[in-house]
């Protein structure tokens, strides 16, 4: 699998409209984009940092993955997510050969219209990791 730069930083907060005023008015960032992602059961919030974007995550609903993170005491950094190039899919099967525990078995879409696919923590060194296409592609 190739890497060609860290796509995003996920960052669990509970409320996008709590949060957002520290990133725009004391470290200068401007949101351009937000958005809810039904099936993971998130309101993202998107800001970007040279090549690096911030995404922050606010759970939608008390099932969220990111409402359950928060619950067990987890806030700020959620996941990093890499930015793939040579597919996804590819790199999940590159993975699961490797003995890495996937969350995701194939590639599905994701927040920011990227296809994306999730790494398991427990066999990540303890990162939740997510990987995503190259939008250059």
């Amino acid at each position: 699998m190739k890497i060609s730069k860290i796509e995003h930083l996920g960052i669990a907060v509970q409320s996008i409209d709590e949060v957002l005023p520290y990133f725009e008015n004391v470290l200068g960032l401007k949101c351009y984009k937000t958005e809810v992602v039904e099936d993971q059961k998130v309101k993202t919030a998107f800001l970007q940092v040279g090549e690096v974007k911030l995404e922050l995550l606010e759970p939608t609903s008390p099932e969220s993955t990111v409402q359950k993170y928060l619950d067990n005491g987890g806030r700020g950094i959620h996941h990093v997510a890499f930015c793939i190039e040579d597919g996804v899919a590819e790199a999940l099967a590159e993975c699961d050969g490797k003995g890495i525990r996937l969350i995701d078995k194939a590639p599905r879409k994701g927040a920011d219209g990227l296809q994306i696919a999730f790494l398991h923590p427990k066999s990540t060194v303890g990162i939740l990791t997510e990987l995503c296409e190259d939008p250059k592609k």
